[in-house]
């Protein structure tokens, strides 16, 4: 089986800290995040499956407790950005995908 191919979607410093920013992926929206305090780039889908969605890329990312998350714009459910769990309603979650620097190029694996 090969490994999944990286795809690059944007230059790292063209993401503002603490931000986030939407992608398209083989077809997928996906949502990359760049955090100041962990100094960590986190990719997760960018569909909010409460609010019915593609809109968690402009959602405000901080922490609850050791957890890094994103809140969505929608109704303010957080999303574990390791995990893509919803904190509030765990029945729900997103997809997270491997996302890494290269060369000074964010890549997601696809």
């Amino acid at each position: 089986m090969s490994e999944k191919p990286w795809i690059s979607v944007c230059e790292f410093d063209d993401l503002i800290p603490d931000t986030g920013v939407c992608a398209l992926v083989n077809n997928q929206q996906v949502a990359i995040f760049r955090s100041r305090r962990l100094n960590e780039i986190f990719a997760v889908s960018n569909y909010d499956p409460i609010g019915e969605a593609n809109v968690l890329s402009r959602g405000i990312i901080g922490s609850i407790g050791d957890e890094v998350v994103v809140a969505s714009p929608l109704y303010k459910e957080h999303y574990n950005l390791r995990t893509g769990e919803c904190l509030e309603k765990p029945e729900y979650n997103v997809a997270v995908y491997p996302v890494r620097i290269d060369d000074g190029l964010v890549q997601v694996q696809a």
